[in-house]
């Protein structure tokens, strides 16, 4: 996409915009590392013979880690809906994966 500047866009505000779009390029890559590792975390769980299933005590500890890291601006409550959104988008890539294709192996670390 090209970066054109507004006519109402004074340098500043393009430099700030440019911080955000610069962090939300970080947080998609980082999201989509949370994705696979927790495609791991099911793929290790199948290979033991078990299944792919929500961890509600795991998923507990998680939500309190993240109440605890959050300093703000953002309130609790919509960083804990963040929070369960991504862990109910990593279920769906994990029942997706071990269901269907394995093109979700390339993303995948070394064993």
């Amino acid at each position: 996409m090209a970066d054109r500047p507004r006519r109402d866009e004074t340098p500043e505000l393009r430099r700030l915009r440019r911080r955000i779009d610069a962090l939300d390029r970080r947080i998609i890559r980082l999201l989509n590392e949370r994705a696979v590792l927790g495609l791991s975390v099911g793929i290790e769980k199948a290979s033991r013979g078990g299944k792919a299933r929500r961890d509600p005590e795991r998923e507990t500890e998680v939500l309190l880690r993240v109440a605890a890291a959050n300093e703000g601006p953002l309130p609790q409550s919509d960083i804990l809906a963040l929070y369960r959104r991504l862990m109910a988008a990593t279920r769906r890539v994990q029942r997706g994966r071990l269901a269907a294709s394995k093109r979700w192996e390339d993303y995948l670390p070394e064993r």
